[in-house]
């Protein structure tokens, strides 16, 4: 499904994750081996949010891990959850504490939000499903304001090397099956490594972040060089 391209692809990725949207976050559990909850921790540490009331987006929530998380570490903050696939905003609506969290349905590529409405932008998992990945960081930077951290959690190229066969299986044997087993939909679970082989590597999207304005802008790479957490400032 990533041959598709402009509105076609939005509109698939939409339905997608509207048909995976109960099983989401089991999934995202299997498949990273529960690592998914520590990534998060990190990226809202990373945010280095301020001490004082914050405003915090979490863009691309799906069902609001981010956000939560930054509540748990900022109980003063106020986090904001946006998404353009309903399905997964209500089920963040009905977790634990789902109160707390202001849902905003939005476009990555247009935000609803002034120029510097944010102490923070992070996101997970997001970027490799955006059809235009320079607007969308382009609408972070305009959002944040001065000072702000964009921090971004996503899949991303790993460098050949000797595990490289064990993780092509896992990408496109071990985590498709799951996926039908789980879900009913094997080709979600298909369009996940897809996604991520035709990927930015780390190095091309820290470049990016780079074009679109950020600074002091720099990454982390984990699980075995699949995932990287990027970071960087207004």
């Amino acid at each position: 499904m990533t041959h598709l391209t402009g509105p076609e692809r939005a509109a698939y990725v939409q339905g997608m994750f509207t048909r995976i949207a109960r099983r989401y976050d089991l999934m995202n559990h299997l498949m990273t081996a529960g690592q998914d909850a520590r990534w998060r921790r990190e990226v809202i540490r990373s945010a280095s949010l301020p001490p004082h009331r914050s405003f915090v987006l979490d863009l691309g929530a799906g069902t609001g891990d981010l956000a939560f998380e930054a509540l748990q570490q900022h109980p003063e903050t106020t986090p904001i959850a946006a998404d353009f696939t309903r399905a997964m905003m209500e089920i963040g609506r009905n977790r634990q504490n789902g109160r707390l969290v202001h849902w905003s349905s939005a476009d990555a590529l247009k935000l609803p939000y002034a120029d510097g409405a944010f102490d923070a932008v992070v996101s997970g998992f997001l970027l490799r499903n955006v059809i235009d990945i320079q607007q969308a960081l382009t609408e972070q930077y305009r959002v944040l304001k001065p000072g702000g951290m964009m921090v971004a959690l996503d899949t991303t190229r790993p460098r050949e090397n000797m595990i490289s066969p064990l993780i092509r299986f896992h990408m496109n044997t071990v985590i498709p099956a799951l996926g039908r087993i789980l879900t009913g939909q094997t080709d979600a679970y298909t369009y996940l490594p897809d996604s991520s082989t035709n990927f930015l590597r780390a190095e091309e999207l820290a470049a990016r972040m780079a074009a679109a304005g950020f600074s002091e802008v720099n990454f982390q790479r984990k699980m075995f060089g699949v995932i990287a957490i990027h970071w960087g400032r207004k």
